[in-house]
């Protein structure tokens, strides 16, 4: 796991290659709406994606994390299914919906059955070197869900640019992410985490909140501001254990949710004062975002090491999948 956070650079620059190489066919019909389906590892960037472009994109994106597809499916629909393997069932099932609604199906996988499942409907499919953990290959997946969101007409983003861009502000603050990392990992130990992002990067929190489920093997919490300070804040009155905080901040924040965010802290200070800000760099969503995608990454494995687990091993999902195969 250390080597592939490490090669997070290295990833995005491929990552840019394969989408600019991908043989991409047009759209059969006038797209009105985007799903964008997936779980885990391979879902998050949806979710990330949707963060990214939901302000410019002029076709509403949904996010789907299950079996089924929403009914307004049809064939003005994009449906881009993402599965690292090709072969996470809740994935292909929602993919086998969602063709047979007519819908217009894009894949990015390394393969497995959704690569056969698109082919046969001569949907468009970029493929992403397989055989690593799903959740070490983020870059692949937000950077080609990237290209098909340009490809299809939906979003105008100068791909090449913010991945060039964000390698060089990771590659020049390598040392600092990493110092921090191993500081707020420190500060997380032995806690129960509490993640929390702004509106507009709500993806970033739950990266965090997954990757400290997986690698750290640690139960936690992410939610989003304002959202939580209409339930969560009230919660707190009853918090118990050692309970830690982080905020995920950026210098874009509006300016009425810093305002929160400050308020929020008043009050969780009065429950815990193990309370932490991690701050992004770069000039746009896209580059502050994968700044705190890799920061969390690091954290998770430092995290690991505290706690003296493997950040690799997942047998508890194995042993659900091989549970749920025999049925």
């Amino acid at each position: 796991m250390e080597s592939l956070i490490a090669g997070f650079n290295d990833q995005l620059k491929e990552a840019l290659a394969i989408g600019q190489n991908a043989s991409l066919t047009p759209s059969q019909k006038p797209i009105e709406n985007v799903l964008i389906t997936g779980l885990g590892g391979s879902g998050i960037g949806g979710t990330i994606i949707k963060d990214w472009l939901s302000d410019s994109c002029q076709a509403p994106i949904i996010v789907n994390k299950g079996y089924g597809v929403p009914g307004f499916v049809n064939e003005n629909t994009l449906v881009i299914a993402s599965s690292y393997s090709g072969n996470t069932e809740e994935t292909l099932s929602a993919t086998e919906k969602a063709i047979a609604k007519g819908a217009q199906i894009a894949a990015i996988t390394s393969g497995g059955e959704l690569e056969q499942m698109v082919e046969n409907v001569d949907g468009n499919i970029i493929k992403v070197p397989g055989g690593n953990p799903p959740r070490a290959m983020l870059a692949y997946s937000l950077v080609q869900q990237l290209f098909l969101f340009n490809h299809y007409g939906l979003a105008n983003v100068d791909i090449e640019k913010e991945i060039n861009t964000t390698r060089d502000i990771l590659e020049f603050n390598e040392k600092e992410i990493k110092r921090e990392a191993k500081d707020v990992a420190k500060g997380l130990k032995n806690t129960s985490p509490y993640i929390y992002s702004l509106d507009g990067y709500a993806g970033i929190g739950t990266r965090m909140r997954q990757q400290l489920n997986e690698n750290s093997k640690m139960l936690c919490n992410s939610q989003v501001i304002p959202e939580m300070n209409h339930n969560e804040l009230v919660g707190w009155a009853g918090a118990k254990g050692e309970i830690s905080v982080v905020f995920l901040r950026n210098e874009d924040e509006l300016d009425r949710n810093r305002t929160r965010l400050d308020i929020n802290e008043e009050i969780i200070q009065k429950y815990t004062s193990n309370i932490h800000h991690i701050w992004s760099k770069g000039d746009t969503r896209i580059q502050r975002s994968l700044y705190h995608i890799h920061l969390e990454d690091w954290c998770s494995l430092y995290l690991s090491e505290l706690n003296g687990v493997d950040p690799v091993e997942i047998e508890v999902i194995n042993h659900l999948k091989g549970e749920l195969s025999k049925l």
